[in-house]
């Protein structure tokens, strides 16, 4: 497929304001990094506008290379140790309502990162009274550092299959879908804190194997479901099938709600964190 050839409804225009253009200043300054820049998302300015931000912890290079994804990866460059302090202060400076955190995944360090999670989510927490959203890697699918993470009681704990189980090798390389769904299963038997997780489309799925998704998702017992077009970034990575309709995606939102889902979030332009904070007024 042409990788220009976006339809029209995959074609945003930004109105920035004065809180994106503070924000964005502020990052700069700080040299912190953002998924929403990291991946290009659609919805940056809107987000930001409303006083959301999804900050992207550990640096900006990662251990792994999974096709869909616009991160860098390679070596990491050392820690910045000031990191989490600097989050903090950022989200109390632009006085952030709600913040989901996010990492690059990092393999080379012992404590996989975990460490540096929990010190940013007790600055975040001493500085300000921002609901937080913890979006996070797989750990390698160890549960000592999950359940370090549900000691620390963020609102909403999320973790992405990205698609069905059968592309799920080309896309992700070294994720299996099995083990996504158990750890998202993990955590609540473990605790009440609501679950999220998200699904790209468009990458040659058919209905069958995403309602068989959507299902399998539900019987994990996660409250929350973001479904999104799938862009590629560029022309190195997995390409795009098919850009599904507006109307297919509120058909697939119906269903998903009939499931049983809480809070379910599709139309084209979604991501991770499109409209983040009204998950957790539910």
């Amino acid at each position: 497929m042409n990788f220009n050839n976006k339809p029209i409804w995959l074609k945003v225009r930004f109105n920035i304001g004065e809180k994106y253009s503070q924000i964005n200043k502020l990052l700069v300054t700080e040299s912190l990094n953002t998924i929403c820049q990291r991946s290009d998302c659609p919805n940056l300015v809107t987000c930001w506008n409303n006083g959301v931000l999804s900050f992207l912890l550990l640096g900006n290079i990662c251990t792994r290379s999974c096709h869909f994804c616009s991160i860098q990866n390679g070596t990491p460059n050392n820690l910045n140790l000031l990191e989490p302090y600097k989050i903090a202060n950022t989200i109390k400076k632009m006085e952030i309502k709600h913040v989901v955190l996010t990492s690059v995944n990092r393999d080379d360090l012992k404590d996989l990162g975990i460490n540096f999670w929990l010190k940013t989510i007790r600055e975040i927490k001493k500085s300000y009274n921002s609901t937080i959203e913890t979006l996070i890697p797989d750990f390698q699918w160890q549960q000592k550092p999950i359940s370090l993470i549900l000691k620390e009681k963020p609102e909403i704990i999320s973790h992405n299959l990205e698609t069905i189980p059968r592309f799920l090798k080309q896309v992700r390389i070294t994720a299996k879908y099995e083990r996504s769904l158990s750890l998202l299963k993990y955590i609540k038997t473990k605790c009440d804190i609501r679950t999220k997780t998200g699904l790209m489309l468009g990458l040659g799925e058919t209905e069958v194997e995403l309602l068989n998704t959507f299902q399998d998702i539900r019987k994990a017992n996660i409250d929350i479901l973001t479904i999104g077009q799938y862009i590629s970034p560029s022309l190195k990575h997995y390409e795009v099938q098919t850009f599904i309709t507006q109307k297919q995606f509120k058909y697939y939102k119906n269903i998903a709600l009939n499931m049983g889902f809480l809070f379910v979030e599709s139309n084209p332009l979604v991501r991770s964190s499109y409209k983040a904070y009204k998950h957790i007024r539910y």
